[in-house]
């Protein structure tokens, strides 16, 4: 199944006292590489959350963000230095007994110092938040591959008609090539009179120049090999595999088969055959870019 590399998708969800918000996205890369951000104190999720995405596609410049955020309680917890407060307490007491001070200390008295105090994040299961993630990260994944889906059919139907307008160009090619043969052939007969003057024509050496120039210019060689390249191409868009690096080289042979018919081409109308093909192939190579 032919898949395009550009895909987004999101989900957000409330999966028991976590909220969390699943992105992806995607564009056009050479290989696989992923730009992950997870909330810092959940650094761990980093080589999962890449894990699982990969079971998905093979390659592209992948985005991912997620937002995990607990819901409904605290995340972190007071937590009271004892030693600390001791300490200040006994500071407190030995004042009063030094002083004869008013003995007025109290739980608020001591609270007024807060280096006595600090928060610490509530200590989690590793696990068991990975398959909070997995349940919001599962549906943008899905939506990501729908959507990557839908794409990659719309850039198989475009590349099935290119590529029959390239055959019907390498019918024009077959067909003109031969005209072409004919066309030297007369020109030449044409020339050799006006030099010689009304001196007879040695057919022999007429048809030798002709054949010399015959397989010089012919391109059955290339067209066949066009039309294998063609068959190739079906059978790959066609397979369950990622096709793009496969459509990437075909491309590229079949670019250096047009070039030679290019270089042999002694004629006007065929030169503009192989021009627009060469257009042509351009668009389907801009298109299998885009191919994962």
């Amino acid at each position: 199944m032919v898949k395009s590399m550009t895909g987004y998708g999101r989900f957000e969800g409330i999966f028991g006292n976590k909220k969390v918000l699943a992105e992806i996205k995607s564009v056009n890369h050479r290989y696989a590489d992923y730009n992950i951000r997870v909330p810092r104190h959940y650094g761990f999720l980093e080589e999962k959350v890449r894990r699982f995405v990969s079971g998905y596609l093979c390659r592209g410049k992948i985005e991912i963000y997620l937002c995990v955020e607990s819901y409904g309680e605290a995340e972190k917890q007071v937590v009271l230095n004892k030693p600390l407060a001791a300490g200040y307490i006994e500071a407190m007491s030995a004042l009063r007994d030094e002083f004869s001070l008013v003995d007025d200390i109290s739980v608020s008295t001591v609270a007024r110092y807060s280096d006595i105090f600090s928060t610490e994040r509530k200590e989690e299961d590793a696990e068991q938040i990975w398959q909070t993630v997995r349940m919001a990260l599962q549906p943008a994944v899905q939506q990501f591959s729908a959507m990557r889906e839908r794409e990659g059919a719309r850039l198989y139907e475009d590349l099935r008609t290119r590529r029959q307008t390239l055959a019907t160009m390498v019918d024009a090619i077959e067909a003109r090539s031969p005209e072409c043969v004919a066309e030297y052939c007369h020109k030449l007969e044409a020339r050799l009179k006006d030099m010689l003057e009304g001196v007879n024509i040695d057919e022999a050496r007429l048809l030798t120049e002709t054949a010399i120039f015959a397989d010089k210019i012919a391109v059955a060689e290339e067209t066949v090999r066009l039309r294998s390249h063609f068959s190739e191409l079906d059978t790959i868009l066609a397979a369950p595999e990622p096709a793009g690096r496969k459509l990437d080289f075909l491309i590229q042979e079949i670019n250096r088969e047009i070039n030679t018919i290019g270089s042999k081409a002694n004629d006007l109308a065929l030169s503009k055959i192989v021009v627009d093909f060469k257009a042509e192939l351009e668009k389907m190579r801009e298109q299998v870019q885009n191919i994962e």
